[in-house]
Protein backbone atom coordinates (compact mmCIF):
# COMPACT_ATOMS: atom_id res chain seq x y z
CA UNK A 1 0.00 0.00 0.00
CA UNK A 2 1.53 3.26 -1.12
CA UNK A 3 0.26 6.49 0.40
CA UNK A 4 1.77 9.43 -1.45
CA UNK A 5 3.05 12.58 0.19
CA UNK A 6 1.68 15.77 -1.34
CA UNK A 7 3.09 19.19 -0.59
CA UNK A 8 2.08 22.80 -1.09
CA UNK A 9 3.80 25.98 -0.01
CA UNK A 10 2.45 25.64 3.54
CA UNK A 11 1.28 22.07 4.11
CA UNK A 12 2.44 18.49 3.86
CA UNK A 13 -0.22 15.84 3.25
CA UNK A 14 1.04 12.43 4.35
CA UNK A 15 0.13 9.10 5.87
CA UNK A 16 -1.09 9.00 9.44
CA UNK A 17 1.55 7.91 11.96
CA UNK A 18 1.22 6.51 15.47
CA UNK A 19 2.86 9.73 16.67
CA UNK A 20 -0.21 11.68 15.42
CA UNK A 21 -2.46 10.01 17.98
CA UNK A 22 -2.23 12.59 20.77
CA UNK A 23 -2.84 15.54 18.44
CA UNK A 24 -5.57 13.72 16.53
CA UNK A 25 -7.32 12.74 19.76
CA UNK A 26 -7.06 16.31 21.05
CA UNK A 27 -8.59 17.67 17.83
CA UNK A 28 -11.48 15.20 18.04
CA UNK A 29 -12.14 16.05 21.68
CA UNK A 30 -12.67 19.72 20.78
CA UNK A 31 -16.39 20.61 20.60
CA UNK A 32 -15.64 23.40 18.09
CA UNK A 33 -14.27 20.81 15.66
CA UNK A 34 -16.71 17.98 16.39
CA UNK A 35 -19.72 20.27 16.01
CA UNK A 36 -19.37 19.85 12.23
CA UNK A 37 -18.78 16.09 12.41
CA UNK A 38 -21.96 14.97 14.12
CA UNK A 39 -21.30 16.61 17.47
CA UNK A 40 -20.07 13.60 19.44
CA UNK A 41 -16.60 13.99 20.92
CA UNK A 42 -14.23 11.09 20.29
CA UNK A 43 -12.34 9.33 23.05
CA UNK A 44 -8.63 8.68 22.57
CA UNK A 45 -9.45 5.09 21.61
CA UNK A 46 -12.07 6.20 19.09
CA UNK A 47 -9.57 8.61 17.57
CA UNK A 48 -7.08 5.75 17.19
CA UNK A 49 -9.74 3.54 15.59
CA UNK A 50 -10.62 6.33 13.15
CA UNK A 51 -6.95 6.69 12.16
CA UNK A 52 -6.85 2.92 11.58
CA UNK A 53 -9.97 3.16 9.39
CA UNK A 54 -8.40 5.95 7.34
CA UNK A 55 -5.32 3.79 6.74
CA UNK A 56 -7.53 0.80 5.91
CA UNK A 57 -9.36 2.77 3.25
CA UNK A 58 -6.05 3.33 1.45
CA UNK A 59 -5.53 -0.44 1.34
CA UNK A 60 -9.08 -1.18 0.20
CA UNK A 61 -9.67 1.64 -2.27
CA UNK A 62 -6.25 3.01 -3.23
CA UNK A 63 -7.11 6.49 -1.98
CA UNK A 64 -7.99 7.99 1.35
CA UNK A 65 -7.48 10.64 3.98
CA UNK A 66 -4.15 12.34 4.59
CA UNK A 67 -2.76 13.70 7.83
CA UNK A 68 -2.01 17.41 7.42
CA UNK A 69 1.13 19.09 8.74
CA UNK A 70 1.74 22.82 8.78
CA UNK A 71 4.91 24.39 10.17
CA UNK A 72 5.96 20.91 11.31
CA UNK A 73 2.84 20.46 13.45
CA UNK A 74 -0.11 18.11 13.03
CA UNK A 75 -2.92 20.34 11.72
CA UNK A 76 -5.76 17.96 10.80
CA UNK A 77 -6.97 15.62 8.09
CA UNK A 78 -7.90 16.20 4.47
CA UNK A 79 -8.52 13.72 1.70
CA UNK A 80 -10.95 11.41 0.00
CA UNK A 81 -13.38 9.86 2.46
CA UNK A 82 -15.37 6.93 1.10
CA UNK A 83 -17.00 4.68 3.72
CA UNK A 84 -18.98 1.71 2.43
CA UNK A 85 -22.31 3.53 2.94
CA UNK A 86 -21.27 6.78 1.19
CA UNK A 87 -22.84 7.07 -2.29
CA UNK A 88 -19.63 8.46 -3.82
CA UNK A 89 -16.15 9.59 -2.78
CA UNK A 90 -16.07 12.77 -0.71
CA UNK A 91 -13.40 15.43 -0.57
CA UNK A 92 -13.40 16.04 3.18
CA UNK A 93 -11.43 18.39 5.42
CA UNK A 94 -11.10 18.89 9.14
CA UNK A 95 -8.48 21.08 10.76
CA UNK A 96 -7.71 21.64 14.42
CA UNK A 97 -9.26 24.94 15.53
CA UNK A 98 -5.84 26.54 16.05
CA UNK A 99 -5.28 26.26 12.27
CA UNK A 100 -8.60 27.79 11.18
CA UNK A 101 -8.74 31.02 9.23
CA UNK A 102 -5.38 30.71 7.48
CA UNK A 103 -6.54 29.31 4.13
CA UNK A 104 -4.85 25.97 4.81
CA UNK A 105 -7.98 23.89 4.15
CA UNK A 106 -8.44 25.48 0.73
CA UNK A 107 -4.76 25.08 -0.15
CA UNK A 108 -4.56 21.45 0.96
CA UNK A 109 -7.94 20.40 -0.43
CA UNK A 110 -7.05 21.99 -3.77
CA UNK A 111 -3.89 19.87 -3.87
CA UNK A 112 -5.90 16.72 -3.07
CA UNK A 113 -8.39 17.58 -5.84
CA UNK A 114 -5.59 17.93 -8.39
CA UNK A 115 -4.04 14.65 -7.28
CA UNK A 116 -7.35 12.76 -7.30
CA UNK A 117 -8.47 13.99 -10.71
CA UNK A 118 -5.03 13.26 -12.20
CA UNK A 119 -4.93 9.71 -10.82
CA UNK A 120 -8.44 8.26 -10.86
CA UNK A 121 -10.24 9.57 -13.95
CA UNK A 122 -13.18 10.83 -11.92
CA UNK A 123 -15.49 13.41 -13.45
CA UNK A 124 -16.26 14.90 -10.04
CA UNK A 125 -15.88 14.67 -6.30
CA UNK A 126 -18.38 15.86 -3.72
CA UNK A 127 -18.15 17.41 -0.30
CA UNK A 128 -20.91 16.86 2.26
CA UNK A 129 -21.20 20.05 4.32
CA UNK A 130 -23.71 20.84 7.07
CA UNK A 131 -25.91 23.71 5.82
CA UNK A 132 -24.86 26.00 8.70
CA UNK A 133 -21.10 25.43 8.30
CA UNK A 134 -20.25 28.73 6.63
CA UNK A 135 -16.47 28.21 6.86
CA UNK A 136 -16.55 24.89 4.99
CA UNK A 137 -19.03 26.30 2.49
CA UNK A 138 -16.53 29.10 1.72
CA UNK A 139 -13.76 26.53 1.22
CA UNK A 140 -15.97 24.61 -1.24
CA UNK A 141 -16.82 27.82 -3.11
CA UNK A 142 -13.13 28.83 -3.32
CA UNK A 143 -12.41 25.40 -4.79
CA UNK A 144 -15.04 25.99 -7.49
CA UNK A 145 -17.66 23.60 -6.11
CA UNK A 146 -21.36 24.14 -6.74
CA UNK A 147 -24.16 23.22 -4.34
CA UNK A 148 -26.39 20.51 -5.84
CA UNK A 149 -28.91 19.79 -3.11
CA UNK A 150 -28.94 17.83 0.12
CA UNK A 151 -28.38 14.30 1.35
CA UNK A 152 -29.09 12.46 4.59
CA UNK A 153 -26.05 10.52 5.82
CA UNK A 154 -25.78 8.66 9.10
CA UNK A 155 -28.55 10.66 10.73
CA UNK A 156 -27.53 14.15 9.62
CA UNK A 157 -28.41 16.32 6.65
CA UNK A 158 -25.66 17.83 4.53
CA UNK A 159 -25.50 20.01 1.47
CA UNK A 160 -23.89 18.25 -1.49
CA UNK A 161 -21.16 20.37 -3.07
CA UNK A 162 -19.89 19.06 -6.44
CA UNK A 163 -16.29 19.63 -7.49
CA UNK A 164 -16.14 19.05 -11.25
CA UNK A 165 -12.94 17.70 -12.75
CA UNK A 166 -11.08 20.10 -15.01
CA UNK A 167 -12.80 20.10 -18.38
CA UNK A 168 -16.09 18.79 -16.96
CA UNK A 169 -19.14 20.78 -16.03
CA UNK A 170 -21.10 20.06 -12.89
CA UNK A 171 -22.80 16.70 -13.29
CA UNK A 172 -26.19 16.41 -11.69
Amino acid sequence: MLIPTLTTARVVLRSFRASDWDDYARMNADPRVRRWLGGDLLSREQAWTQMEAFLGQWALRGYGVFAVESEGLFAGRIGILHPADWPEPELAWTLAASFWGRGLATEAAGQVLQWAFANFGWERLVSYIPPDNAKSRRVAEKLGAVREGQIALRGFVADVWAHPAPGHGVIV
